[in-house]
């Protein structure tokens, strides 16, 4: 097997398994539990598997907790909407668009 073909399995299944629903766990995942899985990626990345300029496990599940929040934030019908701050919801305006996010005016 080619080792691109290796990296993209290595991706697909086992990067996945290790960080699936990272955002429901990784806050209470002990900086201990956070070190050992960035070993066990090093070590991937010793082995081939992962290229070393790729994302860590830490970029990898905040960038799941960023994408989880703005779906949140922005579907007025997200089951998880309820659940934000009052002050984040009186920010958001609903388009038929594209929601956006308005801070208010610049003085």
């Amino acid at each position: 097997m080619c080792v691109d073909a290796l990296k993209d399995i290595y991706r697909s299944v086992v990067l996945a398994k290790l960080l699936y629903a990272s955002p429901a766990w990784w806050g209470f995942a002990t900086t201990y539990d956070k070190q050992r899985i960035g070993a066990f990626v090093r070590r991937d990345v010793r082995l081939g598997l992962y290229g070393s300029s790729d994302h860590t496990p830490t970029q990898l599940a905040e960038d799941a907790d960023e994408r989880l929040l703005r779906s949140i934030k922005y579907s007025e019908h997200h089951v998880l909407q309820q659940f934000l701050p009052e002050h984040l919801l009186s920010q958001l305006q609903y388009s038929t668009t594209t929601p956006q996010l308005h801070l208010g005016h610049r003085n």
